[in-house]
């Protein structure tokens, strides 16, 4: 598996925003690596820090597609207790597995969209390969909160709308079995927006 990208949050961090926050809404954190270059597709998300955000919709559904022998999107975040979809808009029939410890599935080998729906019912890093094709890689991080995002090409990626509350704030990069430390927010009245380097995992 290709190495990852992990992100490192130091006590100059938690410093730079305040003891506590006073934060309103949106929360956007600006990705990058060591060099300076905006990372895309990482992930953040928000948990309250008293028990988990609300439920997800019944029946709420994504897809995740397979074109030119790549999964797109490459990086899903989604709550936990939503389908995904696997439709394949190759000309070529690919079968879709995870041997992740938050889901082992396969489905068979197909086309169009033979596949049923797969529940994601729950949280952690789940990395999709194709039995068929083995450059084929892809990862859902599923989370107990419905206050996520994902990084654009530019490296930020903004939670928008977080109520007022107490939060853990978390990041993960887009590859297997890497994690990034949490640290407190407390959302009150005015905007965050905060810069992070993202390091290489061990």
């Amino acid at each position: 598996m290709p190495r990852g990208l992990i992100a490192t949050f130091a006590l100059a961090v938690a410093a730079a925003l305040g003891a506590p926050a006073s934060l309103a809404g949106d929360v956007t954190l600006e990705l990058r690596d060591t060099s300076g270059k905006p990372l895309a597709d990482a992930v953040i998300y928000a948990m309250p820090s008293r028990g988990a955000g609300p439920t997800v919709p019944v029946h709420a559904r994504v897809i995740v597609d397979q074109v030119n022998k790549e999964f797109v999107p490459r990086v899903s975040i989604v709550q936990a207790g939503t389908e995904i979809q696997f439709p394949n808009s190759d000309n070529i029939r690919h079968s879709i597995y995870s041997f992740s410890a938050a889901k082992v599935f396969t489905t068979k080998l197909y086309s169009g969209r033979e596949a049923a729906p797969v529940l994601f019912d729950k949280t952690g890093l789940i990395v999709l390969g194709c039995n068929i094709h083995d450059a084929m890689v892809a990862w859902v991080i599923v989370v107990d909160t419905p206050w996520f995002a994902k990084s654009g090409a530019d490296g930020s990626a903004t939670i928008r709308d977080l109520p007022a509350g107490d939060y853990q704030l978390s990041a993960i990069a887009p590859e297997p079995d890497l994690t990034a430390p949490a640290f407190d927010l407390h959302i009150e009245s005015a905007p965050l927006r905060q810069a992070l380097t993202l390091k290489a995992g061990a």
